[in-house]
């Protein structure tokens, strides 16, 4: 893998999944922009990186508006004049039921999840049409599969972002971009507090799974050399979704 001086973006980058992206990205020599919207987070990814004396720079965005997302690109422009690869992973979440969930957060949730990726992905093309090569990367989830009751905005979200991924890869072929969605499992991000057995075995891997599990994957579809992946989805889930479970 050779990722030295590439710009690679990664929204939601303060936290998570996101941080664990940025930083892999920055130890491989790439020049990592952190587009969040939280700037303590931001701040906290930043640190991380520059402690190892990697690049990084933060750029505070929402991308769950559109001016944010255009100003983002045009700062980049400016400063880099290109951008190389772009990770889609910002995601919200409500869990509420559908009788209670207003149409405001319903919005905000398909806005940001899956809006805000499409204006992104638009935004990055424009720059990475001009010297015809680019990876995009969206960040789906298995919920675009399978539920748990009051999830209905977070699961249409993520299912628009598999059938978006397909589409961009069409789109954007004729101009050397490829595109591509991994659709994470149940992974630790330490929000959940201690894992417990059955936690793990309900997986065929005998495991939860760990953010680096999904930054190697970044790294892996990103890779020039596996260009042949494209407008495809990879489920990282340890077999979760193939496991039958009966409940006793």
């Amino acid at each position: 893998m050779n990722f030295k001086d590439k710009i690679v973006i990664v929204t939601g980058a303060g936290q998570g999944i996101g941080r664990c992206i940025a930083l892999a990205y920055a130890a491989e020599g790439a020049k990592v922009i952190i587009a969040e919207l939280d700037s303590l987070s931001a701040a906290e990814t930043l640190m991380l990186i520059k402690k190892s004396d990697w690049y990084a720079e933060a750029i505070l965005t929402d991308v769950g508006d559109p001016d944010d997302i255009t100003e983002l690109f045009h700062t980049i422009n400016e400063k880099y004049g290109r951008v190389d690869i772009l990770i889609n992973n910002t995601g919200i979440s409500v869990t509420k039921s559908l009788y209670d969930l207003s149409i405001e957060e319903w919005d905000r949730i398909l806005n940001v999840n899956l809006r805000g990726i499409f204006l992104c992905s638009r935004e990055a093309a424009k720059l990475m049409r001009k010297r015809k090569k680019g990876s995009i990367v969206n960040i789906a989830s298995t919920r675009a599969f399978m539920s748990e009751p009051d999830t209905e905005a977070y699961s249409a979200s993520k299912g628009g972002i598999v059938a978006l991924t397909h589409s961009l890869a069409a789109s954007l072929s004729e101009d050397g971009i490829q595109v591509n969605c991994i659709s994470p499992g149940w992974i630790d991000t330490g929000k959940f507090g201690e894992l417990r057995e059955i936690d793990h075995k309900q997986h065929l891997s005998g495991r939860v799974g760990t953010v680096d599990d999904i930054a190697r994957a970044c790294l892996y579809l990103t890779d020039e050399s596996n260009n042949f992946i494209n407008g495809t989805n990879l489920i990282i889930d340890g077999g979760m979704t193939k496991k039958m479970i009966y409940e006793e």
